[in-house]
Protein backbone atom coordinates (compact mmCIF):
# COMPACT_ATOMS: atom_id res chain seq x y z
CA UNK A 1 0.00 0.00 0.00
CA UNK A 2 1.19 3.49 -0.78
CA UNK A 3 2.06 5.78 2.12
CA UNK A 4 0.57 9.20 2.84
CA UNK A 5 3.50 11.10 1.29
CA UNK A 6 3.08 9.29 -2.04
CA UNK A 7 -0.64 10.11 -2.14
CA UNK A 8 0.12 13.73 -1.25
CA UNK A 9 2.65 13.99 -4.10
CA UNK A 10 0.14 12.48 -6.52
CA UNK A 11 -2.57 14.89 -5.37
CA UNK A 12 -0.23 17.86 -5.93
CA UNK A 13 0.45 16.71 -9.49
CA UNK A 14 -3.26 16.30 -10.15
CA UNK A 15 -3.86 19.84 -8.87
CA UNK A 16 -1.26 21.10 -11.35
CA UNK A 17 -3.26 19.48 -14.16
CA UNK A 18 -6.60 20.89 -12.98
CA UNK A 19 -6.68 23.67 -15.58
CA UNK A 20 -7.78 23.40 -19.21
CA UNK A 21 -4.88 25.58 -20.43
CA UNK A 22 -2.34 23.27 -18.81
CA UNK A 23 -3.93 20.26 -20.47
CA UNK A 24 -3.70 22.07 -23.82
CA UNK A 25 -0.01 22.74 -23.16
CA UNK A 26 0.54 19.03 -22.53
CA UNK A 27 -1.17 18.20 -25.81
CA UNK A 28 1.37 20.42 -27.58
CA UNK A 29 4.31 18.92 -25.68
CA UNK A 30 3.34 15.37 -26.59
CA UNK A 31 4.25 16.45 -30.13
CA UNK A 32 7.82 17.10 -28.96
CA UNK A 33 9.86 19.65 -26.99
CA UNK A 34 8.92 23.32 -27.47
CA UNK A 35 9.90 26.73 -26.19
CA UNK A 36 7.41 29.01 -24.43
CA UNK A 37 7.08 31.09 -27.59
CA UNK A 38 6.36 28.04 -29.74
CA UNK A 39 3.70 26.81 -27.31
CA UNK A 40 2.11 30.27 -27.11
CA UNK A 41 2.02 30.51 -30.91
CA UNK A 42 0.43 27.07 -31.34
CA UNK A 43 -2.22 27.85 -28.72
CA UNK A 44 -2.73 31.50 -29.79
CA UNK A 45 -2.06 32.58 -26.19
CA UNK A 46 0.12 35.24 -24.55
CA UNK A 47 3.66 34.14 -23.71
CA UNK A 48 3.24 35.41 -20.12
CA UNK A 49 0.16 33.24 -19.60
CA UNK A 50 1.86 30.14 -21.05
CA UNK A 51 4.98 30.80 -18.96
CA UNK A 52 2.85 30.97 -15.79
CA UNK A 53 1.19 27.64 -16.56
CA UNK A 54 4.54 26.03 -17.41
CA UNK A 55 5.94 27.09 -14.03
CA UNK A 56 3.08 25.29 -12.28
CA UNK A 57 3.63 22.18 -14.41
CA UNK A 58 7.38 22.38 -13.72
CA UNK A 59 6.83 22.58 -9.93
CA UNK A 60 4.60 19.51 -10.22
CA UNK A 61 7.39 17.68 -12.08
CA UNK A 62 5.10 17.17 -15.04
CA UNK A 63 7.26 19.08 -17.53
CA UNK A 64 11.03 19.24 -17.72
CA UNK A 65 12.90 22.41 -18.76
CA UNK A 66 16.12 22.03 -20.76
CA UNK A 67 18.31 24.96 -21.73
CA UNK A 68 19.09 25.14 -25.46
CA UNK A 69 21.40 28.14 -25.86
CA UNK A 70 19.38 31.27 -25.03
CA UNK A 71 16.10 29.38 -24.93
CA UNK A 72 14.50 26.85 -22.63
CA UNK A 73 12.70 23.94 -24.20
CA UNK A 74 9.99 22.15 -22.29
CA UNK A 75 9.13 18.48 -22.62
CA UNK A 76 7.00 15.98 -20.75
CA UNK A 77 8.94 14.85 -17.66
CA UNK A 78 10.25 11.29 -18.16
CA UNK A 79 9.00 10.29 -14.69
CA UNK A 80 5.37 10.63 -15.78
CA UNK A 81 5.30 9.13 -19.28
CA UNK A 82 6.01 5.68 -20.63
CA UNK A 83 9.35 5.24 -22.43
CA UNK A 84 7.74 5.37 -25.87
CA UNK A 85 5.69 8.21 -27.29
CA UNK A 86 2.02 7.50 -27.97
CA UNK A 87 1.24 5.71 -31.21
CA UNK A 88 -2.49 6.39 -30.92
CA UNK A 89 -4.47 9.57 -30.35
CA UNK A 90 -4.32 9.02 -26.57
CA UNK A 91 -1.27 9.79 -24.44
CA UNK A 92 -0.86 8.42 -20.94
CA UNK A 93 0.52 10.37 -17.98
CA UNK A 94 1.40 8.00 -15.14
CA UNK A 95 1.81 9.30 -11.58
CA UNK A 96 2.30 5.90 -9.97
CA UNK A 97 -0.86 6.02 -7.87
CA UNK A 98 -3.04 6.89 -10.85
CA UNK A 99 -2.81 7.81 -14.51
CA UNK A 100 -4.45 10.26 -16.88
CA UNK A 101 -5.33 9.54 -20.49
CA UNK A 102 -5.06 12.70 -22.58
CA UNK A 103 -6.68 12.78 -26.01
CA UNK A 104 -4.25 14.26 -28.52
CA UNK A 105 -5.06 16.52 -31.43
CA UNK A 106 -4.55 14.96 -34.86
CA UNK A 107 -0.98 15.57 -36.04
CA UNK A 108 -0.42 17.75 -39.06
CA UNK A 109 1.24 15.94 -41.95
Amino acid sequence: MKDQAEFQACAERLKALADPERLRILQVLFGGPCTVGEIAERLSEDIVKVSHHLSILRRGKIVLPTRQGRFIQYSIHPEVIPAELPTTDVAKIDFGCCHLDLKLEPRET
